[in-house]
């Protein structure tokens, strides 16, 4: 049996590239390079070359290595990119449509906060061969969110849990887990399945909003919507009842007492600075070490990616900066999109397309420069939102589609199948978060506030919340983020593959260990929805415990059927 373990009998024909480990390491390199199997979809690196090919047989534990800690840098490019530059420009733009929090929060906040874990989805659906790790994240973030995050809260902040969103979301996403149970049983997803996962997410959303007007008619107080940037309260089934922040706002005690005009080369070298001095002699040395390494990448995004406050008086406008985003926004997606093939196309085979993008780019920065001023934005400013999202995506998408080729490569290298990396290192990632939740990062402002109110699994967001004092908003979030991540990830992810000619998307499960994996959450979810209720919605440390016990169990039963000590009982 040649197969990889964990890969039931239809990845044979697949796993010719699962073999190169099987030969001698002289003929890693060739067997590589002349495998089609062996070719990785997308992407700017060839990591199979990288590993068998540009290090010796003999080095393959440092190319390994290597690897493995660019893939840790990857996660922290997808984290920094969707926490500061692809949410607050979709809460701009939710602002500027006059959405209300709880729809913003259940939509955009939703795309926002779950851009990391959908971009995965749609790109390892791309192709058949890294299909399971979009399954394997999907179901594995799923039982990491609902027993080790959920029980995390329970084991820091015992609490009363909502009674009625917390059914909801359960009993939503049960459907949602029964639905692509069904599918993977089935082996393949058809347009109408596809539309099914995008329609059921929809009508998560009417019944969120329909809930919320149903609750505030029988409190019968009047409580009216929230304004674009007012401070929205809670009733029971959103979490606890905050008045209004009056803490001040980071650096407001530095302001100047009188107005003065900054230069623009003095206002481009504040813009571009991603280190705050003051507060980096503030804060403890782990913390200055994770932000030096994300320093090169925050300084990139600072020079691609505009964002629009809404919470700041000029609406964070930098002219140069701005200006400068709009030659190197578009540039960086045309260079981004199919990795740099359009951008690299050379028009009558002489003019390349990355040239003209960055002609009429500078031509537009020029206009807007001498059209508007450093203290006033224009009217026009909320188009620098439109144009940081989209850069933004762009930016999430190429490192997700670097990260799931970097999976893939490690599983070959390990023998080990795309689903238990999926539900371990994808889904480990992904959920994990680490900007934490400190008094700057959810408030004071709006956008600390849309996003306390966006469903969002991060482990320490969570814990960080739970111990603040707000464990109902943090376990909420368990909940109705993994919804989002399962039917949009799986729904559009699948529906991006299909076209006029091809409807059917096929999934093929890596035997028995995807079937444990949907079974383990399906028994989570039914776990709760007993546990809950039967406690009369009082969560403390019995129940956490449990749940991380419930993890332990499920992880060790994971390993052991990849590595082949629990097998399927024969015919």
């Amino acid at each position: 049996d040649t197969a990889p373990r964990g890969t039931g009998p239809h990845r044979r024909a697949l796993a010719q590239c699962w073999e190169v480990r099987r030969h001698n390491s002289s003929e890693w390199c060739r067997f590589v390079r002349a495998n089609p199997d062996c070719r990785l979809e997308g992407g700017f690196l060839d990591y199979l070359d990288g590993v068998f090919c540009a290090f010796p047989a003999r080095l393959l534990p440092l190319a390994v290595t290597l690897e493995a800690c660019w893939l840790l840098y990857l996660f922290v490019i997808l984290g920094v990119t969707a926490e500061k530059f692809f949410c607050p420009n979709l809460s701009a733009i939710s602002t500027h449509l006059k959405l209300s929090h709880n729809v913003a929060g259940v939509t955009f906040l939703a795309f926002g906060n779950g851009a990391p874990d959908v971009f995965s989805a749609v790109v390892a659906f791309s192709d058949p061969r890294t299909a399971g790790l979009a399954i394997g994240a999907v179901f594995g973030a799923g039982v990491f969110v609902t027993t080790v995050v959920a029980g995390g809260i329970a084991l820091v902040k015992p609490f009363t849990a909502a009674s009625r969103p917390f059914l909801r979301d359960v009993v939503f996403y049960m459907v949602a887990v029964f639905l692509t149970f069904v599918v993977l049983y089935w082996g393949r997803i058809r347009l109408g399945e596809a539309l099914g996962y995008l329609g059921l997410y929809v009508f998560y959303v009417l019944t969120v909003v329909l809930c919320t007007w149903i609750h505030r008619r029988q409190r019968g107080d009047g409580l009216p919507p929230a304004g674009p940037w007012e401070p929205g309260r809670k009733g029971d089934d959103e979490g606890v009842t905050r008045g209004p922040d009056t803490r001040p706002r980071a650096g407001e005690e530095y302001r100047p007492l009188l107005p003065y005009r900054e230069g623009s080369l003095r206002v481009l070298a504040a813009a571009l600075s991603p280190v705050d001095c003051r507060r980096w002699r503030r804060k403890p040395w782990p913390w200055r070490l994770f932000k030096a390494l994300k320093v090169p990448v925050e300084l990139l995004l600072l020079l691609t990616v505009p964002v629009v406050d809404p919470d700041k008086e000029d609406l964070n406008w930098k002219r140069p900066l701005n200006c400068l985003h709009v030659v190197t926004g578009p540039l960086l997606c045309i260079l981004t999109l199919k990795s740099g093939a359009y951008g690299l196309y050379q028009i009558q085979g002489i003019f390349p397309v990355w040239v003209l993008v960055a002609l009429v780019g500078t031509a537009v920065a020029v206009l807007i420069f001498s059209t508007t001023s450093n203290e006033e934005p224009p009217k026009y400013h909320c188009v620098f939102a439109f144009l940081g999202f989209l850069v933004s995506a762009m930016w999430i998408n190429a490192a997700a589609t670097e990260l799931v080729n970097i999976l893939r490569t490690l599983g070959i290298v390990f023998q080990l199948s795309n689903t238990v990396l999926g539900l371990t290192l994808l889904a480990w990632g992904n959920s994990i978060g680490g900007e934490g939740v400190s008094g700057d990062a959810r408030g004071p402002g709006a956008w600390g506030r849309l996003r306390s109110m966006s469903p969002r699994a991060d482990t320490f967001s969570d814990l960080t919340m739970a111990r603040q004092g707000y464990p109902r908003m943090a376990f909420s979030a368990c909940f109705g983020g993994i919804i989002f991540n399962m039917l949009v990830g799986v729904g559009l992810g699948c529906l991006l593959q299909m076209s006029a000619s091809q409807t059917v998307v096929k999934l093929e499960p890596d035997g028995l260990l995807v079937w444990i994996l949907a079974g383990a959450l399906g028994l989570s979810l039914a776990f709760s929805l007993v546990a809950v209720p039967a406690q009369c919605f009082q969560l403390g440390r019995p129940y956490g415990a449990c749940l991380l016990l419930y993890y332990a169990a499920f992880l060790a039963v994971a390993l052991l059927t990849e590595f082949g000590v629990i097998r399927a009982a024969g015919p």
